[in-house]
């Protein structure tokens, strides 16, 4: 499985960072039955983001929800060496992990391993990475998705930074139609139908999705704004 067989178009794409842990499970089904079919899964390691955020046992408990629903998780690894965990996110459940440009030195050679793993394969870049230099870089290693951070990562609830429009729209433009363009930091109603024409397809939403009292309603209005 991969991109190609999950993608709908355009997928909205919940942040379980943001989400009430108390209720994890119960979000999740919600968000299922609303037509979620990805969710994000943040990945910090207090090394190359400062925050500590959620690893592979919480993957673990979540997957089987998730994939019960014929659902996906996509894993960002916002992590030193994520060589090192890949064997362990893909045995607790992911659908694909996302590697930063910034802590992959041999980024084709990490991602030839995620899909060895029957990984899906995306590559994410800073806001302060040139857009040339990671299109490049996606191109050589084949991966599936480019991510273009519109937020520093790390933290969620960051507003999003506005000139991130033109560096996906630049970046829609130095990639194959075969790989998809991501955002992650700030989506909400007031800019996600820009980044949509833009050139943007996948869509990382957390507190747009899980900061209203109706989780699943924040997601359905967010994808009719760009149905």
């Amino acid at each position: 499985m991969s991109w190609a067989d999950w993608i709908r178009t355009v997928e909205i794409e919940p942040s379980l960072y943001a989400s009430d842990f108390s209720r994890l499970g119960e979000q999740i089904e919600l968000l299922v039955r609303a037509g979620c079919r990805v969710f994000h899964f943040d990945v910090g390691d207090g090394h190359f983001v400062p925050p500590i955020t959620i690893g592979p046992i919480v993957l673990q408990s979540v997957a089987p929800i998730v994939g019960a629903a014929g659902a996906v998780v996509d894993c960002h690894l916002m992590v030193e060496a994520p060589e090192r965990h890949i064997p362990q996110f893909a045995q607790a459940g992911a659908g694909s992990v996302t590697l930063h440009l910034e802590t992959c030195p041999d980024l084709p050679a990490v991602a030839r391993l995620a899909r060895e793993h029957g990984l899906g394969v995306g590559m994410a870049f800073n806001p302060e990475t040139g857009v040339e230099e990671a299109a490049a870089a996606a191109i050589e290693a084949n991966v599936e998705v480019a991510l273009c951070m519109s937020i520093h990562p790390g933290y969620s609830g960051q507003e999003f930074m506005p000139e991130s429009v033109e560096r996906v729209r630049t970046l829609r433009g130095l990639l194959p139609e075969s790989v998809h363009v991501q955002v992650d930091g700030g989506v909400g109603p007031d800019n996600i139908r820009e980044l949509r024409d833009a050139g943007a397809s996948l869509f990382v939403a957390g507190t747009a999705v899980f900061g209203h009292e109706d989780p699943a309603g924040a997601y359905q209005s967010l994808r009719q704004a760009v149905a």
